[in-house]
């Protein structure tokens, strides 16, 4: 939970600018608890929110809120590993309460621990959350109910880069990794163009495939390069 501390100071002003905006867009405040205590994903809120007030369909409005969280499926495989022999009621838990900060804390947390028993695992993750989950839905509120009362030279929208970029810098470890976050940004800004934000569609699977193209390489001539050492 401590270790989850320093995001509070990107998540609360994230969480309070969803709940002006979602105020703004004609949201009460049982449906804008509602909506952050459901889906528990703020880019997603954000697109959904977005869709919702240019009066795109519903089908569109799904399919962009699932693609922005498409992420967490690359999360989730990543955690089995380390969490994957928990109960199924446990494994819903971590399915519900995974957003970026609980998987980059304890991601990082299980490959510096690998000791780390399956129980103390399971541990660690809900404490990430326990902090940031439930101040989430409730900043959302006090945005949606103050939110009138924010200047609008208040550039609370600074606090999404910078969360990502908090999360995304330390993971950046092999060479894997460096590869599939340039081609993200890259794909992400020529595809820009598309809308809906539908230009992540293209940009993620070209990352994942960079990513597991560079691993696969690194992994092949990672013997040539020890075998004259044998």
């Amino acid at each position: 939970m401590i270790q989850s501390m320093p995001f509070l100071l990107v998540v609360l002003p994230f969480a309070v600018l969803f709940g002006v905006v979602a105020s703004n867009a004609g949201l009460d405040l049982a449906k804008i608890a509602g909506f952050s205590l459901l889906v528990l994903a703020g880019a997603s809120q954000f697109t959904a929110l977005q869709l919702i007030g240019d009066h795109a369909s519903m089908v569109l409005i799904i399919v962009s809120a699932l693609a922005v969280n498409l992420r967490l499926a690359m999360y989730s495989a990543a955690l089995v590993p380390w969490l994957g022999a928990t109960s199924p009621r446990q494994r819903a838990l971590v399915a519900y309460l995974l957003i970026d900060q609980t998987y980059a804390l304890s991601l990082r947390e299980f490959e510096e621990n690998p000791q780390l028993s399956l129980r103390q695992r399971l541990a660690y993750f809900c404490g990430t959350a326990a902090l940031l989950c439930p101040l989430w839905v409730l900043a959302t509120l006090v945005g949606a109910t103050a939110g009138n009362a924010i200047p609008d030279s208040w550039a609370l929208d600074f606090a999404v880069p910078i969360t990502f970029l908090a999360m995304i810098a330390p993971m950046l470890r092999t060479p894997a990794h460096i590869a599939a976050a340039l081609v993200s940004v890259l794909a992400s800004l020529a595809f820009a163009f598309l809308p809906s934000g539908l230009g992540l569609l293209v940009a993620a699977p070209l990352a994942m495939a960079t990513g597991a193209g560079v691993e696969i390489l690194t992994e092949r001539l990672r013997p040539q390069v020890e075998a004259p050492n044998v």
